[in-house]
């Protein structure tokens, strides 16, 4: 078994859940208790660095569970109640076309924002939010929760460290039957994990992306779809998306020029190593030969830890208490955004090669923020916000 030490991985990640990052609890308002914001709810109501105050729903016949399970838990329908309200940090749990206008209202009013992922659904919108938290010195987090799994955190140590040689190629496949969304298409509901591990995995952004995809059950919405990333040095990233597919799968293999890895979220052992790969050498005669090279997989031995949701609430608020910038914070996630609307674009035009393009728009506002989005956020150390004054209450 290879075991992986903790100090290959991101301290601010392994930071325990329960161990209090501040001098008082964060008072938290949830917004949106649908299909997500049960789960946001269940784990800021179980940190004890965290007030859970207000959540917040379109829907009253959503609050009532809510009002029934955590009595001191105030309800309401009213978003500008809550915004209004002494709560301190906002987590979005809402729909992606939501996104924008509830975050954009959140930072103005003076609040800490956790947002589901993506964070908005184009480029522009979600320049706008970053650059107005980083104006304001407000915390912004986006909820890329699979970059707070202990595998994923393993696998990039793998990488970064040399163990798999030069990375080739990675192929994941992320299937499952639903859940279907009318909102959103299979590439702007199931991606972002896989784009958000791929940056982190290999420390780098790519140059340009394809998508090609089918709508079978609401027209104009894809529920299959085939991505491809380039990134530099010829190595290519494959995605297979559906929630039309009638077994669950989440695997991503990553092939090295020395080793291969299997990241598998739903097998017993969710991190393999592979001693495995093929050698071309010429022979005698010049003419070249295949060596295979056999290994026995090697289960990765990983860091016990709470639910990758539960570390991300934790870390957010670590965040907010400590008055530091999250290491992912907004730009990952607009970096995400990004990708997503060029694969978008390339999807509805027939599979397009659409290039990236990092700071070249047209837009000056866009092309300030992106021309120095990229970094690399577990190699950099959380920079220190300039003040993070009290929310208003």
């Amino acid at each position: 078994m290879v075991m992986i030490s903790e100090s290959g991985l991101s301290p601010a990640m392994l930071a325990e859940p329960d161990r209090p990052a501040g001098h008082r609890r964060t008072r938290v308002g949830v917004v949106g208790a649908g299909y997500w914001g049960p789960k946001v709810i269940r784990n800021f109501a179980a940190l004890p660095q965290a007030e859970l105050t207000m959540v917040c729903d379109l829907v009253a016949a959503r609050l009532d569970p809510v009002a029934a399970q955590y009595p001191g838990v105030r309800v309401t329908t009213s978003f500008a109640e809550l915004l209004a309200s002494e709560v301190e940090a906002v987590a979005i749990a809402t729909p992606l076309t939501t996104h924008y206008a509830l975050v954009k209202q959140a930072l103005q009013a003076g609040k800490h924002v956790l947002v589901e992922k993506p964070l908005a659904a184009t480029t522009r919108q979600g320049a706008e939010i970053v650059a107005l938290a980083e104006e304001s010195d407000r915390v912004l987090m986006v909820g890329h929760t699979f970059l707070f799994e202990p595998a994923v955190e393993a696998l990039g140590a793998l990488v970064r460290r040399g163990e798999l040689g030069e990375i080739r190629h990675i192929t994941a496949q992320r299937l499952n039957l639903g859940p279907v969304r009318h909102d959103a298409s299979a590439l702007w509901d199931l991606a972002p994990h896989d784009i958000a591990i791929r940056l982190d995995v290999l420390g780098c952004a790519p140059e340009a992306v394809r998508a090609q995809g089918a709508a079978y059950l609401q027209s104009g919405v894809h529920d299959v779809v085939q991505m491809e990333l380039w990134f530099p040095g010829n190595r290519l990233a494959h995605v297979h998306l559906s929630w039309l597919d009638p077994v669950k799968v989440r695997r991503m293999t990553v092939v090295g020029s020395q080793k291969m890895a299997v990241y598998d979220d739903l097998a017993a052992d969710k991190l393999v190593l592979y001693d495995r790969g093929v050698v071309l050498s010429a022979t005698r005669d010049g003419h070249p030969e295949l060596l295979y090279r056999l290994g026995e997989p090697q289960p990765v031995a990983l860091p016990r830890a709470d639910e990758p949701l539960r570390r991300q609430c934790a870390y957010f608020l670590d965040c907010v208490q400590r008055h530091i910038r999250p290491a992912p914070d907004g730009r990952l996630g607009l970096q995400v955004v990004r990708i997503l609307e060029r694969a978008d674009h390339s999807l509805h035009k027939g599979g397009r090669y659409e290039s990236l393009g990092w700071g070249t728009d047209t837009d000056p506002a866009v092309r300030e923020v992106m021309a120095t989005t990229w970094w690399h956020w577990r190699s950099a150390a959380s920079a220190q916000l300039e003040t993070v004054p009290e929310a208003a209450s």
